[in-house]
């Protein structure tokens, strides 16, 4: 399992490392072939690969009105790093002082000092310190003073990752593949093209809390997912998905929207899962569900007869899209 860890941990160090650093919002391909590529010197020098970001969007702090939406949470992003290989996630506090940092003190701090990197791996658009001045030439100047190798690994583009020719159309096959690109198709509920371009699910996480009991006494008790306001989320409608209870995947039908067969006049915006399979007490439990797949939009029945028909398709559906998807976790 992943060791997370925080620059508030200041008795933390390691001898030795191989590191990579970024945003890393959402882990789409680009930066998952990143971390591939540090793995295997990782393998090869037997030594801990660390992954290094920040524990915040730094926008949140330098420009709240512009931060985006965000794309994972930090339950997903653990599954998601486990499953890759990395040993170690170094979470940078971000605040003001932080963002002031001059870029030498960064590389002292961070990669020599706590970290004992030989191995740094970024994208070619990596910039790092006080208003992004440090470059690339400037950590591979810095890198051969102080014992480590930078490694800079070029963007991937749009056509480079999808072979549907109408979507390459639709995006610019040199459209750099990016957490803002994958967003806007979330938001937009291009969930397929999102998913990947990704190169795994997109997925939501929150706190389990109780409902108004509707589900249950429709046959379908369904567990209702408080997700904050901050993550990016896609447009009302059912979705095909699947959640993990310890290590064991389970389909979920997924209902996100205002319960338009009991709330005509618009409810609250509530993410809603029933897990198939399962049984067990999951209030007040983190849950992380992934999204695989639209099934159809929220609409209105002419009875609770006609909508549990529905449910009963829906929950078989999202049966059949899981066992076409790999699982996630090892």
């Amino acid at each position: 399992m992943i060791e997370v860890l925080s620059s508030e941990s200041p008795t933390y160090t390691l001898e030795r490392s191989v590191v990579t650093i970024g945003a890393f919002d959402g882990f789409h391909l680009g930066h998952l072939g990143l971390i591939g590529a540090a793995r295997e010197e990782a393998t090869r020098l037997s030594l801990p690969l660390v992954v290094v970001t920040f524990d915040q969007h730094p926008l949140k702090i330098l420009a709240p009105e512009r931060a985006p939406r965000l794309l994972m949470g930090s339950q997903l992003r653990h599954q998601l790093l486990t499953s890759v290989g990395v040993d170690v996630l170094y979470l940078l506090h971000f605040d003001t002082v932080r963002a002031a940092q001059a870029p030498v003190d960064f590389v002292d701090e961070v990669l020599v000092a706590t970290l004992g990197a030989v191995g740094v791996y970024v994208g070619e658009n990596f910039t790092y310190g006080a208003r992004g001045a440090g470059s690339i030439s400037d950590l591979i100047e810095q890198g051969v003073s102080r014992g480590f190798s930078v490694h800079a690994s070029r963007l991937l583009t749009v056509g480079e990752l999808i072979e549907d020719l109408e979507a390459i159309r639709q995006l610019g096959e040199d459209k750099v593949v990016s957490a803002t690109l994958i967003r806007t198709l979330i938001q937009e509920g291009q969930l397929d093209l999102a998913n990947e371009l990704l190169g795994h699910p997109f997925g939501l996480e929150g706190v389990v809390v109780a409902g108004d009991q509707r589900g249950r006494t429709l046959g379908f008790p369904t567990a209702n997912v408080v997700v904050g306001e901050e993550f990016a989320k896609p447009p009302d409608a059912v979705y095909a998905g699947y959640t993990y209870l310890g290590h064991q995947r389970y389909p979920v039908a997924i209902s996100l929207g205002t319960r338009p067969m009991y709330y005509p006049e618009g409810g609250a915006r509530l993410l809603e899962v029933f897990v198939i399979g399962a049984d067990e007490d999951l209030y007040d439990r983190e849950l992380c569900v992934y999204l695989l797949a639209k099934l159809r939009e929220q609409q209105v029945f002419d009875s609770e007869s006609d909508f549990r028909q529905q449910m009963e398709r829906d929950v078989l559906d999202a049966i059949r899209t899981v066992e076409a998807w790999p699982s996630f976790l090892p």
